[in-house]
């Protein structure tokens, strides 16, 4: 789905104060639980960027602007006309030069996957003429993480990180994703379809594990993607609160969630450290936040299941060529039906929270294997239900069962 703008001008910001935290929880509560009939889902794609002929040489932004000409987002050129993929996607670029597709939502899921397959062919042949070409991995195998992007909010988020480790760096400049857009539902199902996304995440997670190197060597984990993601800042990056209100758990997480940046005229965007939101609105910073603030804030937040009006599905590695496609319509078949969504419940009870064991171990955890059999089993026959490619049950059933054996211990 196309994404909000990471760095607008401080001159764009609406003047309405938030005063009360109760007035800015029911806020994020409204905002980022938006209900109503399941009918669209959306797709977004993220990919390392590599020069052909040597993959470790670093990419410098000059080339990358070539490639891209007129899709190139503002914050690589200002001013650039950012016009979309010939099918409708947009085109942007994440800190350390990855790009990233995101869909129109669609209520068809063959429409959806036939237009993110012709945008990403488009952007491959677009990088392909300035000798470019798309990383298969969740996480770059070669490079050391360098930003790209020289805009304010990377380099408060960089300092931010950087207190912590690596792993910030790492996420925001080597990681790639796929990312899977559902409706949150109507009221009385947004916990369960909350629950069930949450619990399926570390089936999905080991099943689709797709980034085991870095710095070109193996590091012991399946997906170092999520290593380094959940390792980044923890209060922002863990799972969501699973509860009978999730909305009311979110908007209480987002207020609790130190800022990471504060915009204002200039490149200085860096924030003492520890300040929450909350603490924002009763003073700890000089100016009063507003709702716009408020709505940025909810942008610097990255756990594997985000909520944006829609729940935006963040926990599955980027996958070769276009394997995407695999887990995405697992995802949209299991969360087709209510009646699925409980069984998804059901089955997940014994792996649910299981995030950096699925990370580290993938399916060679019998009981996620087990588990993966019998979910991918179940979307298997939910498939016949949506209106999907009609190739993709037997290339979804085909790498299931190789990621089994494969992973089987002795």
């Amino acid at each position: 789905m196309v994404t909000l703008s990471i760095d607008p001008s401080a001159a764009d910001f609406p003047t309405s104060r938030l005063r009360t935290r109760a007035e800015a929880e029911a806020y994020v509560a409204t905002v980022c639980f938006k209900t109503g009939p399941p009918r669209l889902h959306g797709i977004e794609l993220e990919w390392t960027v590599h020069h052909d002929d040597d993959p470790s040489r670093p990419l410098e932004p000059e080339v990358l602007i070539s490639a891209l000409g007129p899709h190139s987002p503002p914050s690589l050129v200002p001013g650039s006309p950012h016009r979309p993929l010939p099918n409708g996607s947009s085109l942007t670029v994440e800190p350390g030069g990855q790009v990233e597709v995101s869909s129109l939502p669609s209520p068809s899921v063959r429409s959806l996957f036939d237009v993110v397959a012709a945008d990403a062919d488009h952007l491959r042949r677009l990088l392909r003429r300035s000798g470019l070409s798309l990383g298969e991995q969740g996480t770059d195998p070669w490079r050391h993480p360098r930003r790209v992007l020289e805009v304010p909010r990377y380099a408060a988020m960089e300092s931010a990180f950087d207190r912590i480790g690596i792993d910030g760096r790492l996420m925001m400049c080597s990681t790639a994703g796929v990312q899977v857009c559902l409706d949150a539902g109507e009221p009385h199902r947004v916990a369960p379809r909350w629950a069930a996304l949450h619990a399926l995440g570390p089936v999905m997670l080991a099943t689709f594990a797709n980034s085991p190197k870095l710095f070109g060597h193996d590091t012991g984990w399946l997906s170092t993607r999520t290593r380094a993601v959940l390792r980044t800042d923890p209060p922002r990056t863990r799972p969501g609160p699973v509860s009978p209100d999730p909305a009311m758990g979110w908007a209480r997480r987002m207020l609790d969630t130190a800022l990471v940046c504060l915009r204002r005229d200039g490149a200085d965007w860096t924030v003492p450290g520890g300040i929450s939101f909350a603490e924002w609105i009763s003073g700890a910073l000089a100016r009063p936040p507003t709702m716009d603030d408020l709505d940025y804030h909810m942008t610097t937040v990255f756990p594997p299941v985000r909520p944006r009006g829609y729940l935006e599905v963040r926990y599955l590695d980027a996958q070769p060529g276009d394997d995407w496609m695999l887990p995405a319509a697992a995802l949209i078949a299991l969360f087709d039906a209510e009646s699925t969504v409980d069984e998804v419940l059901r089955l997940t009870a014994r792996t649910a929270g299981r995030w950096m064991h699925a990370a580290r171990h993938g399916l060679a955890d019998p009981v996620l294997a087990s588990t993966a059999e019998a979910v991918f089993g179940l979307a298997l026959r939910r498939m016949d239900h949506v209106d999907c490619p009609p190739d993709l049950p037997g290339r979804l059933s085909a790498h299931v069962a190789r990621r089994i054996a494969g992973n089987r211990r002795p």
